[in-house]
């Protein structure tokens, strides 16, 4: 059973800005990235469910088409077999509300991917009611560059989300992925007000062990990043937020407004 989370616990995640959440009730699940990381510094992980999660964040809110930044892809540890937990970069742009979202980035899911290389991923929400991985919905216009696919270790490239024509394109690379239908939304969903780029283990409620980036802490030489952020469309200038959930285990490191590194090795090996 891999790593679950439910709208419910993602809504109260999304509107924590200063200390964890209370105890979650019972709910049925099923399998998601979180829209977004909540604005926790030094809170110590989300835990709902059985799964906790950390996050080194930065975010902004405006109001804009979109939004695009440039990663790092790395290949961070995860426990030996763990098919549950997953450790991923994203770029994530929200409604006022935050119960819309259109996300892109790259994770290590064993459980998802079969692997533990780094994948391109999609995923995006309606009214705060979950869907799934690289489909459900999102229409696939790149022959070559698909959601999904395996990304190598080490190189960097742009992701970028941008609504054109009341859809929202995922670009990776400068090269147009595809797009959700704005119909998904009921042509409701055209403009994000938060944008939000972070790293995000997932992780048992034991031993944070996943490494997050490269496995070094965002604050020592080396170590992973998220750069040259950007609006698009918008009246405001670019300037993140920078947050981490458990800065003794993942931390930033060389802040400024439209950049931070990121990363930690948790707890170390299991």
């Amino acid at each position: 059973m891999r790593i679950r989370r439910t709208a419910a616990a993602l809504a109260a995640a999304l509107g924590l800005l200063t200390a964890a959440p209370a105890a979650a009730t019972t709910s049925a699940l099923a399998p998601v990235v979180p829209s977004a990381a909540p604005l926790t510094d030094g809170g110590g992980p989300i835990c709902w469910f059985g799964a906790c999660y950390d996050y080194v964040s930065g975010r902004q809110q405006t109001d804009a088409a979109g939004a695009s930044i440039r990663m790092l892809q790395s290949a961070p540890t995860l426990k030996s077999g763990d098919k549950d937990a997953h450790s991923l970069q994203e770029l994530a742009v929200q409604s006022a509300d935050r119960k819309s979202t259109v996300e892109v980035g790259w994770t290590v899911d064993l459980g998802l991917n079969g692997d533990l290389l780094p994948h391109l991923f999609v995923y995006h929400w309606v009214d705060g009611k979950e869907s799934c991985y690289n489909g459900c919905g999102f229409v696939q216009v790149s022959p070559i560059y698909t959601a999904g696919m395996a990304l190598r270790p080490g190189d960097a490239a742009r992701y970028a989300i941008r609504n054109l024509g009341g859809d929202w394109w995922i670009f990776y690379d400068q090269h147009a992925v595809g797009y959700f239908p704005g119909s998904l939304w009921n042509g409701t969903y055209t403009r994000t007000q938060v944008i939000t780029a972070f790293g995000e283990v997932a992780h048992g409620t034991g031993l944070t062990c996943e490494s997050m980036g490269d496995g070094r802490f965002g604050s020592a030489p080396g170590s992973g990043w998220i750069r040259d952020f950007r609006l698009l469309d918008s009246a405001d200038d670019a300037r993140l937020t920078v947050t981490s959930t458990s800065p003794a285990l993942y931390d930033a490191g060389r802040v400024t407004p439209t950049s931070f590194h990121l990363g930690g090795p948790g707890t170390g090996p299991c």
